[in-house]
């Protein structure tokens, strides 16, 4: 007899086996039972959707637009469902089952995945790309303490605020009439807005147009340089009765145990890619249920989930900051303006300084409609408002000092500007805007100084090797140069920098209080000083504020100073004018109006267009001549320009693959004729952040432009994009990348 107790022997160390339980069985959903999924996977070449079958018990769960676990290539990665229909081309016994469904809240909502559609055939990237830079990393806990599942926000009712900007408006500026029906109404319509000199002007105007779309029920999307500027947007609208969002109330658990949550409220919203996951989490949830209606960031909000027909806005949209450094390298103008079309909303494009862009929309002649650009209505200030509210602005070139018999007009500062700063100095602080720290390096003509450009693309010169001169944009070698304006046949090398300007001034004005604000000094950048007089040394974009008195408005620099104007005549970019423009003007514009005693001066030789429009407050002077240069010379916006670089091997053969070299890219049909559409290639340097083994791979690399009509903007994307994914999909040794319309084609 066997006894019940019994048990079968085992070795020593050896646990007897354990049946593994069988794991449930799958019924897929009765209804749209095949989900489509972008994976989260970066490659060109799989950029497309893939099918899977959505399981019976996640039938309600897996909506459109919410974030999943899926296995893709033997590993599991998450992935966002795109869309549910009821068949696949792919077998029903090849098809997988989604593995999880993460979250309870879909981060990307329908409105978003058309415009990610749109911005990745605009630019020649993939959804997945877009995705990695638009939706945050889920926080579980953020979901938790906040319960945002709760009814959007209702249309605020600013009342006297908004009507007193209103008014602002129509006694400042052209067209406001126009904005203002705009924002009441449902239809897609654009707005090139050159804000007016002051302390705060800018911001004033964008918190009206923002509070306007507000009031009507609508979404405003508000994208800005930096983190400087996100504050003073987000004082502007406070001053019209918006709230930030951030935390208002604590919630105690009913039953006394647990941790004390806040529950966040607010009208404005930040997002920033320096914030916190946490915090970023938080505002993108509160944006995509519709309980924030205002978004203002750097360029990662613009890809805010708003919906409907809201309101998007950039400032200064020619600032560098608003290129993404990441693929697809969309800008920020570019992407405001395809969702603006795509909800049937208003894009707004406001800046001191105008750029080539806004021109070429704002243009008599008829505006082809693109993706990215389109007509626009100019909206400038009425010139009597103008000559009110701008200080006194003069230049002091060589021919000005000569006039007032000035012997120091070599100087840096002449005799002529140590008297006007010096008196401005007896009642406040004085600025003194110098360029970017650090060396750079050109070439021009050594007998009238002008910057040396190539004859052929009129790119800017450089020396290579020491002796060699070639061309930055098309790699040309340039032999027996002759400058077109007074017929020198010499070249020298100027060297731009601004390291010691504090202790070269110390002895023109003595015993007064000195402050040097820029990023690489050991301060760092101020943010705001008193105000009593003293001299403030600022790099652009680092201005100090200057705190108010008794809580009057914030008060302005007595006298602005803008040194070293000839820099801007070295300066190798495409939009190197207006860069130099835009930077002075921001600077100028925290001056005082000449109504009371404000002065600002432009010391230094510099392009006369540049100084006319700084002189006059009229940017459009010097953006009509670059728009004219450019009509001549075939540059963007005029034409769509894409930078492809990479391994020598690699670019070409791209090039030649896509029509370029010898098909039907190959030839640019411009005003003067037809010419090449590739510019170079040229060498480049491999990155800084390149290590050993990457380094060997970029042997031999170089930079190419490819230039196309805008009508042929489309297409062009499309052809780049299939050469990267040919490119990834072969494995081939070395990089290969592209960018369609870089800030800048060196």
């Amino acid at each position: 007899m066997v006894s019940q107790d019994a048990q079968q022997p085992t070795f020593d160390g050896l646990a007897p086996r354990r049946r593994r339980k069988r794991a449930p069985a799958r019924n897929p959903a009765p209804n749209l039972p095949i989900a489509s999924v972008v994976i989260d996977v970066q490659a060109a070449h799989l950029g497309q959707t893939f099918d899977y079958l959505v399981q019976e018990r996640q039938d309600q769960a897996a909506l459109p637009g919410m974030f999943v676990r899926v296995r893709f290539g033997g590993r599991l990665v998450n992935g966002v469902i795109w869309s549910r229909s009821e068949s696949s081309l792919t077998p029903m016994s090849s098809l997988r089952y989604l593995e999880r469904v993460i979250g309870e809240h879909v981060l990307v909502p329908a409105s978003l995945r058309r415009d990610i559609t749109a911005i990745a055939d605009a630019f020649g990237g993939t959804r997945a790309n877009i995705i990695r830079l638009a939706v945050p990393p889920r926080v579980a806990r953020i979901e938790q303490e906040q319960g945002f599942l709760g009814a959007a926000g209702t249309p605020r009712v600013l009342g006297s605020e908004a009507e007193r900007g209103f008014r602002h408006m129509q006694a400042s500026y052209s067209h406001a009439l126009e904005i203002h029906d705009a924002l009441q109404n449902n239809r897609f319509q654009s707005f090139v807005i050159d804000a007016l000199p002051g302390v705060g002007e800018w911001g004033a105007v964008a918190a009206w147009v923002v509070a306007s779309a507000v009031e009507a029920g609508k979404s405003a999307v508000v994208v800005l340089p930096g983190a400087r500027e996100i504050a003073d947007m987000l004082h502007a609208l406070q001053r019209v009765g918006l709230s930030a969002f951030s935390p208002a109330t604590a919630i105690r658990p009913s039953d006394g145990s647990g941790p004390v949550r806040m529950r966040y409220d607010g009208d404005v919203a930040v997002l920033n890619a320096s914030m916190s996951p946490a915090e970023r989490y938080r505002a993108y949830l509160a944006i995509s249920t519709g309980r924030v209606r205002c978004v203002v960031g750097t360029r990662a909000a613009m890809y805010a989930p708003v919906d409907g027909n809201a309101v998007f806005m950039i400032v200064d949209d020619a600032a560098y900051q608003n290129a993404d450094g990441m693929m697809p390298y969309a800008n920020a103008r570019g992407v405001l303006k395809i969702r603006a079309q795509s909800h049937a909303g208003v894009f707004v494009a406001l800046a001191n300084a105008r750029s080539v862009a806004s021109q070429w929309e704002v243009r008599d002649s008829p505006v082809e409609q693109t993706a990215v650009l389109g007509a626009s209505t100019d909206v400038h200030a009425f010139p009597a408002v103008t000559r009110e509210r701008s200080p006194w602005i003069r230049w002091l070139n060589r021919e000005e000092l000569a006039r007032l018999a000035d012997s120091t007009a070599g100087a840096r500062v002449p005799h002529t500007a140590v008297r006007i700063l010096s008196r401005a100095l007896q009642s406040g602080p004085v600025l003194l805007s110098i360029a970017q720290d650090g060396v750079g390096e050109a070439l021009s003509c050594a007998h009238c100084h002008t910057q040396a450009r190539c004859p052929r693309c009129t790119g800017p010169l450089q020396r290579v090797g020491g002796q060699d001169v070639r061309c930055r944009w098309c790699g040309a070698a340039v032999v027996n140069w002759q400058c077109p304006h007074c017929r020198g046949q010499r070249l020298r090398v100027v060297r731009v920098g601004a390291a010691g300007t504090a202790r070269e001034l110390q002895g023109l004005f003595r015993n007064v209080p000195m402050v040097l604000s820029s990023p690489s000094q050991p301060r760092g950048i101020v943010e705001s000083i008193e105000d009593v007089p003293s001299i403030v040394i600022s790099t652009p974009g680092a201005e100090p504020r200057i705190r108010a008195r008794d809580g009057r408005d914030a008060a302005g620099y007595r006298a602005v100073a803008v040194l070293d104007a000839w820099t801007s005549l070295y300066a190798p970019g495409i939009d190197a004018r207006v860069d130099a423009l835009n930077a002075w003007m921001r600077a100028v514009s925290l001056c005082t109006p000449r109504t009371q005693g404000g002065q600002a001066l432009l010391i230094g030789e510099t392009d006369p267009a540049i100084a006319r429009s700084l002189i006059a407050w009229d940017s459009t002077v010097l953006a009509a001549k670059e728009l004219e240069d450019r009509m001549q010379t075939s540059l963007p916006p005029v034409i769509v320009a894409a930078c492809v670089w990479g391994r020598r091997e690699c670019v070409m053969g791209a090039l030649s693959s896509m029509g370029a070299l010898d098909g039907d890219y190959a030839t640019l049909h411009t005003q003067a004729g037809d010419v090449p559409a590739v510019l170079g290639p040229v060498p480049i340097a491999a990155p800084r952040t390149v290590d050993a083994v990457e380094l060997a791979s970029m042997r031999d690399r170089v930079k190419a432009i490819i230039r196309v009509p805008q009508s042929q903007r489309r297409d062009l994307a499309r052809r780049l994009h299939e050469q990267s994914a040919r490119h990834v999909a072969s494995r081939q040794t070395g990089e290969l990348r592209f960018q369609i319309d870089p800030k800048d084609l060196i």
